[in-house]
């Protein structure tokens, strides 16, 4: 993207779940000045979705193109939104997701990675979606990150979920925890700790990553004790990185190994499954966490919660996670473009 120099990141936010929490913690994020400092944000989204959250009172929802994207700047109680859909709130009833609702959310998806890929916009947040809905609407992802996988053509994408305290990142996602030993390979594990150190290294300003990588089983595996798969694939992954010079130390048993990372040990921890990771992470960054996708052709980041149903509506959603996604996508971009601040 050719813009002036010293410009603000443009920060493209999908409204995620139209009758979840998305917009209104879009609505509240966008009301907290100090993020137009950081950044020019811009909602892919649905206006009159927008107009009725009850947070939004005394703002000004600014309908743009996408041709105006170059000029966008930061205006204190304005929101600018390209228009991807045009949902009746009527009909559209806070927690009831439906097809229609599930068509909406890939749409503002797609619309705004293909933003970020052409360099329209210099980084994607996302807020959350309903992935049955999403399917039943005919887009079959598990996923958030699988979907910008197979949107921007990217065979190996790793998720990383981040606090000011601890950062984790997942060999496996979303695949049920007995599924977990079969999918996990010495050249998995390696390809992860790799773009782990790659992106720590360009999008985190971190010159020497430090990652740690967790054990599967209790106690290591306890030499074979309790599982073999510590010296069958993650202690080959973990020699396979020091031989390209990469400062990764492990398999270290789980129920230590957090403790440590969080005292700053490390500045990752990679994690063979899903919640071996995200409990860690919850527990010290519930309010605030941020979840990223490494190894995509764009910057990615998105709230580290789902959609809230049963409280959709209510005016009681935390933008937290939303404000310190929209922050660390903004770093991210002065991280990877230096020259662009």
């Amino acid at each position: 993207m050719t813009r002036a120099p010293k410009q603000l990141p443009l920060i493209g936010i999908t409204m995620g779940d139209p009758v979840g929490i998305g917009p209104e913690i879009i609505v509240k994020a966008l009301s907290e000045k100090h993020l137009l400092s950081m950044c020019r944000p811009v909602v892919f989204g649905d206006r009159r979705i927008l107009a009725r959250e009850p947070g939004g009172s005394g703002l000004t929802i600014e309908t743009l193109s996408e041709r105006d994207l170059n000029n966008i700047r930061p205006k204190p109680g304005t929101i600018p939104l390209i228009p991807v859909s045009d949902l009746d709130p009527e009909n559209s009833r806070y927690g009831n997701p439906d097809p229609e609702s599930g068509t909406a959310m890939a749409d503002y998806i797609t619309k705004a990675v293909t933003a970020a890929s052409s360099g329209r916009i210099d980084a994607l947040v996302t807020a959350p979606i309903n992935k049955a809905s999403l399917r039943a609407a005919g887009y079959d992802f598990p996923g958030h990150t699988e979907m910008l996988a197979q949107l921007t053509n990217t065979q190996k994408v790793v998720m990383m979920l981040a606090g000011t305290r601890l950062r984790v990142v997942l060999v496996t996602i979303h695949c049920a925890l007995k599924e977990v030993p079969g999918q996990i390979s010495a050249e998995k594990i390696f390809t992860t700790i790799a773009i782990t150190h790659d992106h720590l290294k360009k999008y985190f300003n971190i010159e020497k990553p430090r990652i740690a990588v967790a054990a599967l089983n209790p106690h290591g595996g306890e030499n074979g004790l309790f599982g073999s798969e510590e010296t069958e694939h993650i202690l080959p992954a973990i020699r396979q990185a020091e031989n390209k010079n990469m400062n990764v130390q492990g398999p270290f048993p789980p129920d230590t190994l957090f403790y440590r990372a969080a005292k700053g040990a490390f500045d990752a921890v990679v994690c063979m499954y899903h919640d071996q990771g995200l409990i860690p992470l919850k527990m010290l960054h519930f309010e605030d966490g941020v979840n990223i996708s490494l190894g995509l052709p764009i910057i990615r980041t998105s709230v580290d919660h789902g959609t809230a149903y049963d409280i959709a509506g209510r005016n009681k959603a935390d933008p937290s996670s939303l404000i310190r996604a929209v922050q660390m996508a903004a770093e991210m971009v002065a991280n990877r473009y230096p020259s662009r601040e």
